[in-house]
């Protein structure tokens, strides 16, 4: 049940930092390569962006309590033992891997994300 609550959370912290990219990198990285028309195009069909967009800061405090519990999760159960049964204890470290490339993945996507959202503009002067 522990691994499960886990995975639930760092599937969280992932749809989190997925949506940092989509507010905040995406349209900045098209822009930047010159596609603002794909980036009006993109706002016209998806309008829900604006309203990431305008809540940004709460999207990313969000999401860093959630990348933040994740990874207190996983440090607190590293040591826990899986059980002696072959099976399942092939199983528990399977979802252990899979846990931390989620946890790892979802840290990179929010660091991007924080830096076009935050960081580039003061850089781009």
């Amino acid at each position: 049940m522990t691994y499960l609550r886990t995975i639930v959370i760092e599937t969280v912290a992932l749809l989190g930092s997925l949506g940092t990219l989509l507010c905040c990198a995406l349209p900045a990285a098209l822009v930047s390569l010159g596609a603002g028309a794909a980036v009006a195009s993109l706002v016209t069909n998806v309008p829900q962006l604006v309203t990431l967009s305008e809540h940004k800061l709460l999207l990313f405090l969000f999401t860093a309590a959630m990348l933040a519990i994740s990874g207190v999760t996983m440090y607190l159960h590293r040591r826990t033992p899986c059980p002696i049964d072959p099976v399942q204890a092939r199983s528990c470290r399977r979802l252990r891997r899979f846990a931390a490339s989620i946890f790892f993945t979802s840290l990179a996507l929010y660091a991007i994300g924080f830096y076009f959202a935050f960081l580039a503009a003061r850089f781009a002067h």
